[in-house]
């Protein structure tokens, strides 16, 4: 009787022992789960930190990059536009010598020839040549004489007395006047014709000097 007791403690204590045991492994195989899990997502977020983070180095050099061509291309534009303020007389300027060249050679032959044909005919050729260099860059000289007295064209020097024309007509023209494409560059200097006092024609016209 007492033997069969005993047998039965020992069952009883030797299955509570293997489910003691079985409950110990299995909480290690939970905790070791848990372990790996946990691992796992660690080297998870660490490989997309490491993309990140490779990404924005990317990021940096291409910014880096850009910045530098920037720099680059900003340099050179400034360049480009210096050069081009510091020659943009220059196409005129191979012009001018054109005309120089002309007067040097009529000066020359001139000396040869002694007369007075040959420099009219020469001076005739630079002044023509001067003309169309002036024109080919829009400068033009504007005629005044016989036009209506217009303060936007003209600057008056002084009046001078004229029956035959209507007052405050350009009755000479002393300095010519000029355009550069559409605007007005040098107001020309003229003779104006007065107007008559009361009527009469013969009054003594009115002057006045305007030089300056």
């Amino acid at each position: 009787m007492k033997e069969t007791e005993v047998t039965k403690e020992n069952s009883i204590s030797d299955e509570s022992e293997k489910i003691i045991n079985e409950e110990e492994s299995n909480s290690q195989i939970d905790v070791e789960n848990k372990e790996n899990k946990s691992t796992d997502s660690d080297i998870e977020q660490t490989s997309k930190i490491q993309e990140l983070e490779t990404k924005i180095n990317e990021l940096k050099d291409a910014l880096l990059r850009k910045a530098a061509e920037f720099e680059n291309y900003k340099r050179r534009t400034e360049n480009d536009q210096f050069n081009l303020l510091k020659y943009a007389a220059e196409p005129f300027i191979i012009n001018i010598l054109t005309v120089y060249d002309d007067l040097e050679r009529s000066l020359e032959h001139i000396d040869e020839e002694n007369s007075f044909d040959s420099l009219k005919k020469g001076l005739q050729l630079v002044y023509d040549n001067f003309t169309k260099i002036l024109e080919n860059q829009g400068v033009k000289k504007f005629e005044a004489k016989g036009k209506p007295f217009n303060v936007e064209f003209h600057e008056a020097l002084m009046q001078r007395q004229d029956d035959n024309v209507e007052p405050h007509t350009v009755l000479e023209v002393i300095e010519h006047g000029y355009s550069y494409k559409d605007k007005i560059i040098r107001h020309a200097k003229v003779i104006v014709s007065a107007e008559t006092i009361n009527g009469n024609q013969d009054s003594k016209p009115s002057q006045e000097n305007n030089e300056g």
